[in-house]
């Protein structure tokens, strides 16, 4: 099984996931920390469950997913990676987190790729990795069957999707992802959403105004 905790950090109210199994392995998702309070909540966590970080995932890399990223991979010694689409997502943060408010934010670049169908390994449980593009070009999301956890980032929110007018954005894509990605998952999988509290794939599919049974967008 794995454990999962939330944070929600920087102006954006993103949620930064840490992921980890019985022995304490653990997966670092979309750090959105930047101020040094956040860095020291996320920090005292791993120290307070003895956790050991190994691998840092985006789901996507638009910039209140990534300002952690730097912090994260110099704390830790881990790599991170990303799916090959989002290379040039990723590299405009560096050009964007100024105009945001974000200054001191410094890029890194990923250590690999992820392949949609494969899994990854975070101790010994297993990720999957599906392949949810619309919201960015290369948005991945994570899913792990025995816990019935879904990682979700900016795809899917309790009653609402991601936003799609952003470069590289597709909303009809985005929609027929959602449809044949995640509401192809058991109906009592939880949703974590990168913004907003969790949701489950049977509320989604009944209630979601987009892509629920009823949508009327």
């Amino acid at each position: 099984m794995l454990k999962i905790k939330r944070f929600t950090f920087n102006p954006f109210q993103e949620n930064t996931y840490i992921i980890y199994d019985e022995k304490g392995s653990a997966a670092i998702i979309d750090p959105g920390c930047y101020e040094p309070e956040e860095k020291k909540e996320l920090y005292d966590f791993i120290i307070q469950e003895n956790l050991k970080p190994e691998l840092l995932l985006n789901t996507h890399c638009h910039v209140d997913h990534v300002l952690g990223n730097e912090w994260v991979e110099q704390t830790y010694s881990i790599p991170l990676l990303i799916h090959e689409n989002e290379i040039p997502v990723l590299n405009s943060a560096k050009v964007l987190a100024p105009n945001y408010g974000f200054p001191a934010y410094r890029g890194i670049e990923p250590d690999g790729y992820m392949s949609p169908g494969k899994e990854i390994s975070v101790g010994q449980e297993e990720l999957q990795v599906l392949f949810v593009p619309g919201h960015a070009p290369g948005h991945v999301v994570f899913y792990h069957p025995t816990s019935k956890i879904c990682i979700a980032g900016d795809t899917l929110f309790r009653g609402s999707i991601g936003r799609t007018d952003l470069p590289g954005g597709d909303h009809d894509l985005l929609l027929e992802k959602i449809k044949s990605e995640l509401f192809s998952l058991p109906e009592d999988t939880t949703v974590y959403p990168g913004h907003g509290p969790e949701t489950s794939i049977e509320f989604e599919k009944i209630y979601n105004p987009f892509v629920g049974k009823n949508a009327s967008y």
